[in-house]
């Protein structure tokens, strides 16, 4: 590893830390849409992006973009970026480390007096998580024409809602269609993103280029059956609610267990009003099915209604199963995995494809352009959403070697043009 590269990961870890401290409770990292550490967030990548040599703008749904001009600005743009908002209780590295990082390289190439045929913009973006208002990914959407407007009237925990939230930090809702970018104004878009998970973290990898997104569906399954006397009521009389819920949840891991790439999970799993000496009565679960494939994910959605229905009527438990949340699976380009592995391959590091199992900002971008994306080895077993989540700075200094080398090497082939 040069000098250079061990003082970019050394800047990339320290802002991490630095921007860590805009939170809303002390002691845990938690930073939902347009509260007020969100706001002091927003300020400090602009200034760092300023620092830079990036001129910055922002848009109504609370984007911050910093635009390095290229040699032909009116060439379309390269976008990366990732999103600055966070989970509760959350990890330092999901979504800063994205924008950070390409701020570090950007402000390396302007020392340098740097430039390339074609501007490159990094967007942080303003909210992809879904805590505060329920409602996900709004800076990419905003971005890529896709913000549902209904859910301006989501309201949060406080009885506020998105409208009144945005407004009272300054931002104009109904200017939300500015924030557009047109297709042709951009080239790709890239992110570089942690992990989340072990598999680079297992196999010794420090890198590895995403080959898709994974869709998902998910439910919450209210299951009513009836209460009883624990001592009482024989078993083959019962009509258990938990049960039911347990047997689903079963049939669940087992289905997902059987199809590399599927994932399911009930993530929530409550009695209300239980007791320890009552049949429980009533059951609510959620419900989370993700894979890289539609048609997979399709497969087993089907498979799990189907096992529903069949558990609740043969245990004569009522069903009530709502879906609250649907995406399919987005493909990152070829063209651009190619370019990942080729400067992989001139960095010297080996190359590990493998998919998203969680979501991304790219999922709503793809709708406007091809997107990619560059995977960091999490530590700690690959935890995530929580305040272990973390990362090395030799892998922070790879990674930005490696983001250095696609830009200087970046080309749109002209079967993309």
């Amino acid at each position: 590893m040069t000098t250079i590269d061990a003082l970019l990961g050394e800047e990339i870890m320290q802002r991490v830390e630095l921007l860590a401290a805009h939170t809303e409770q002390p002691g845990m990292l938690t930073r939902t849409y347009m509260s007020t550490a969100h706001q002091d967030a927003a300020g400090q990548i602009a200034a760092w992006m300023r620092e830079a040599g990036m001129t910055v703008r922002s848009d109504a749904a609370g984007n911050v973009i910093g635009r390095y001009e290229g040699l032909t600005p009116d060439a379309p743009a390269l976008l990366t970026g990732s999103h600055y908002d966070s989970v509760r209780d959350g990890g330092r590295y999901d979504g800063p480390l994205g924008i950070l990082l390409p701020i570090a390289c950007v402000s390396a190439w302007h020392r340098l007096s740097r430039r390339f045929p074609f501007p490159l913009e990094v967007v942080a973006f303003s909210e992809e998580e879904g805590v505060r208002f329920k409602a996900t990914l709004l800076g990419s959407r905003a971005l890529a024409g896709t913000f549902d407007t209904r859910v301006l009237d989501n309201i949060d925990d406080g009885g506020k809602t998105m409208r009144d939230a945005m407004r009272g930090a300054g931002y104009e809702p109904d200017d939300l269609p500015a924030a557009v970018l047109p297709r042709n104004r951009v080239a790709a878009f890239v992110e570089v993103h942690i992990e989340q998970g072990p598999v680079l973290l297992d196999e010794k990898l420090p890198l590895g280029i995403v080959t898709a997104i994974s869709g998902a569906t998910r439910f919450m399954l209210e299951l009513d059956g009836m209460a009883g006397h624990a001592g009482t009521v024989p078993m083959q009389s019962r009509r258990d609610a938990a049960m039911a819920g347990a047997e689903i949840g079963l049939f669940i891991e087992q289905r997902c267990q059987a199809e590399l790439g599927l994932v399911g999970t009930v993530g929530q799993f409550t009695v209300p009003n239980g007791a320890a000496n009552v049949v429980p009565g009533r059951a609510l679960l959620s419900i989370d099915i993700r894979a890289g494939e539609d048609a997979v994910l399709r497969a087993a959605v089907d498979d799990v209604r189907a096992a529903i229905n069949a558990i609740c009527a043969r245990r004569g438990v009522r069903v009530t199963l709502r879906k609250t949340y649907e995406a399919v699976s987005v493909a990152c380009a070829d063209w651009l995995q190619a370019q990942w592995a080729d400067a992989l391959r001139r960095c010297g590091i080996p190359q590990r494809r493998l998919p998203s199992g969680a979501g991304h900002d790219g999922m709503a971008m793809a709708a406007i352009t091809d997107i990619a994306m560059l995977f960091v080895r999490c530590g700690n077993g690959g935890i995530s959403h929580h305040p272990s989540e973390t990362m090395s700075t030799e892998d922070a200094a790879l990674a930005a070697r490696v983001f250095i080398d696609f830009v200087e090497h970046f080309s749109v082939p002209a079967v993309c043009d």
